[in-house]
């Protein structure tokens, strides 16, 4: 019934009607080369061009400043090179306008009808929001928030903070998901990221000594992480924001 009813319809819907009213979201689909297809006004906005159709046809590298746009564009191609989706992956983005927000970013191939090869790829990356710490759900969790706030250094297991907070694991990623929009796990990774930020940006201490403050004794894991989760290594956030100021 479904493909009945999308073979009528006139233009192919794709979504992007739909998505345009969707202000807290952007939507793309692009071909196997990693250009934009369709997309959505937010990711208009957000590059901050005029109109659609100076993004079509365009990759990420081309259209959002570096190093992040090369590093959007690198994962397009492992999606269409792989067939391998990425789901809900917690991401930092740096808009035109110089604002920066988190966001959970999901990545599809899309495959040919006949043959099952990648083609391309569809996607869309949900803003994040503060959470309403008025709540009693927030208040519930404010044990386990500071236990982990104060205890980056070691960061605790989500088992730890589901003792903390007098809940199971399960009733706590239920919690935080309705909380944070993350699981337990996603936000504690957000919030040791975002504390290497600030301390990137604060002060000039070493790349070693801001990963061993935030839980990392490895310092090329954390920089691994770093740069999945923010588009770039510790070493060009630090020099970027450093460069911003000047």
């Amino acid at each position: 019934m479904i493909h009945e009813l999308l073979s009528q319809i006139d233009p192919p819907f794709t979504g992007e009607a739909l998505f345009d009213h969707l202000s807290d979201i952007v939507f793309f689909i692009k071909n196997e080369r990693g250009e934009y297809l369709v997309v959505n006004n937010t990711l208009v906005d957000r590059c901050g061009v005029q109109d659609k159709q100076q993004l079509i046809g365009r990759t990420a590298a081309e259209v959002l400043r570096p190093p992040l746009g090369a590093s959007y564009a690198a994962q397009d191609l492992r999606v269409v090179q792989t067939g391998q989706p990425i789901t809900s992956q917690l991401e930092l983005h740096i808009y035109a306008s110089g604002d920066v927000g988190w966001c959970l970013t999901t990545k599809l191939p899309l495959r040919q009808k006949k043959t099952g090869a990648v083609i391309g790829l569809v996607g869309v990356s949900q803003d994040l929001h503060l959470p309403d710490t008025a709540t009693e759900l927030y208040q519930n969790l404010l044990a386990a928030i500071s236990h982990a706030e104060t205890h980056l250094a070691k960061p605790p297991t989500v088992e730890e903070l589901a003792e903390v907070a007098e809940m199971s694991p399960y009733q706590l990623n239920r919690r935080m998901r309705h909380v944070f929009g993350l699981t337990a796990g996603q936000w504690l990774l957000k919030l040791r990221i975002d504390r290497a930020q600030q301390t990137l940006r604060e002060s000039d201490a070493s790349i070693a000594s801001v990963a061993l403050s935030v839980g990392y004794a490895d310092q090329s894991a954390f920089t691994r992480q770093f740069r999945r989760t923010t588009g770039m290594s510790p070493r060009d956030y630090q020099r970027m924001v450093k460069n911003a100021g000047e």
